[in-house]
C-alpha cells in the first residue's frame, strides 16, 4: 500500500504563508495522481488540489485558485502545497491523497494520509 505523511502544518496569521509536503512511500507508481483535501469542523472534506505525475496537468478548487500552487519532486517522492495569502477560511485539517486520475471526488483517491492542522488567525 502507498503511505503518506503530510508535514509543515502550523499557526499563521492571515495574509501570511505555507507549505505543506506529503512525503509517499510504497508502490506509488500505481497511484502516481496527488491531491490535497481539506476539512474544517463541521464540514464536509473538500478538494483543494491536485497534480500528475509529470506535473503538467494541476486542478484546483476556485477558491484557491491563484493563492495556492500544488507541485512536486518525483526523485523525493514528494508532493507539496505553497499555501500564499491565507485567509481565516482556509483553517482545516489538509489531508494528502494518492489516486489514478486527476479527479475532485475524495472517493477517486485510494490512499490518505493522517493529516496536519493549518490555522489562520485574523
Amino acid at each position: 500500500q502507498v503511505q503518506l505523511e503530510e508535514s509543515g502544518g502550523g499557526l499563521v496569521q492571515a495574509g501570511g504563508s505555507l507549505r505543506l509536503s506529503c512525503a509517499a512511500s510504497g508502490p506509488t507508481s500505481s497511484n502516481p495522481v496527488r491531491g490535497w483535501f481539506r476539512q474544517a469542523p463541521g464540514k464536509e472534506r473538500e478538494f483543494v488540489a491536485a497534480i500528475s505525475w509529470s506535473g503538467s496537468t494541476t486542478n484546483y478548487a476556485d477558491s484557491v485558485k491563484g493563492r495556492f500552487a500544488i507541485s512536486r519532486d518525483n526523485a523525493k517522492n514528494t508532493a507539496y502545497l505553497q499555501m500564499n495569502s491565507l485567509k481565516p477560511e482556509d483553517t482545516a485539517v489538509y489531508y494528502c491523497a494518492a489516486g489514478r486520475i486527476i479527479a475532485t471526488r475524495a472517493g477517486n483517491f485510494d490512499f490518505w494520509g493522517q493529516g496536519t492542522q493549518v490555522t489562520v488567525s485574523s
